[in-house]
């Protein structure tokens, strides 16, 4: 059995897969706050996936982690995973002793998430997997391969500035992608409290409220901004969206369907790279990320974790 995990600011995703790539085992529970409490999740995630009436008595073979923060490619040590209060962690280093040598290897939740979602859509050829979540950030894969890029940092497009007269982001830039289109950004700028924020906003704008329809359109912006940057940039065959705010459905992908229609309609060389066709909506309740840092925990060369096996 090869086990991957979710590590999230709140929840943490675990699943186990089998022998063929199937998922066999699926368990949830909530993430604890600092680095011991990450260590204690990950070994109770691990132990609750053991217990599942399935998979009693099968072994544990590898273990794949996916967490926010900095990886070093085909390292296990995470840096500044501030969501889960952790400044540094080497996970392999507090796992390992306890999982009786199980190898552990380690991924950046994003590029987990990328992987698995390549391996969901079972085809193959180029993929961007674009994160929208609290913050905004993109994986790809390229024939089963994920492509971190020379320091890892592939894909890290939300600082990306597309907006210079735009509302001022945390990095201290203008029109910042994740400053349109990041949820904590979007929240902030709505200033109104609500356990769905950016659901709240749709909602305001269906209902003719100015302020909050600037926020949806800016937020389609954003979005759309990123696509044609992933495209452009790696001519990927699709752009998968996940994330948090992907919880939206169609609300979310027609907007930004519409805006990517809107920017090409005086372009014909944006037309003809057809942008708003290479858009998908990941599923809501997908186990692509702990599905993929299964994949990576699985492979022998961590330099170039394969979807394919």
């Amino acid at each position: 059995m090869r086990a991957g995990l979710d590590v999230g600011g709140t929840k943490t995703d675990a699943v186990a897969v089998g022998p063929a790539g199937e998922i066999v085992g699926r368990v949830r529970l909530a993430t604890g706050w600092g680095a011991d409490a990450v260590v204690r999740t990950v070994l109770d995630a691990v132990a609750a996936l053991a217990a599942e009436p399935g998979l009693r008595g099968d072994v544990i073979t590898s273990l794949g982690v996916g967490i926010p923060g900095q990886v070093a490619p085909g390292g296990t040590r995470v840096l500044h995973a501030v969501n889960l209060g952790v400044e540094e962690l080497d996970l392999a280093a507090a796992i390992e002793p306890e999982l009786g040598g199980v190898r552990v290897r380690v991924e950046n939740d994003v590029k987990a998430a990328a992987l698995g979602t390549y391996a969901l859509r079972g085809r193959d050829g180029s993929m961007a997997y674009l994160n929208l979540g609290t913050g905004v950030a993109a994986g790809f894969v390229f024939d089963g391969a994920l492509w971190r890029g020379a320091r890892g940092t592939a894909g890290e497009i939300g600082h990306l500035s597309v907006d210079p007269g735009g509302p001022v982001c945390r990095c201290g830039q203008h029109g910042c992608i994740e400053a349109l289109a990041g949820g904590a950004a979007i929240a902030a700028r709505w200033g109104r409290p609500g356990a769905l924020p950016v659901r709240d906003v749709f909602d305001a704008a269906d209902a003719g409220d100015p302020r909050a329809r600037r926020l949806r359109d800016g937020l389609a912006h954003g979005v759309a901004a990123a696509v044609r940057v992933l495209v452009l940039a790696a001519d990927v065959e699709a752009v998968v969206l996940g994330g948090g705010l992907t919880a939206l459905g169609d609300r979310l992908v027609d907007d930004v369907r519409r805006e990517l229609r809107g920017s090409a309609a005086a372009s014909s060389f944006l037309r003809s790279l057809r942008l708003d066709e290479r858009v998908e909506p990941l599923p809501t309740g997908s186990p692509a990320a702990a599905l993929g840092a299964a994949l990576v925990g699985a492979s022998f060369d961590p330099e170039e974790a394969l979807a394919h096996g």
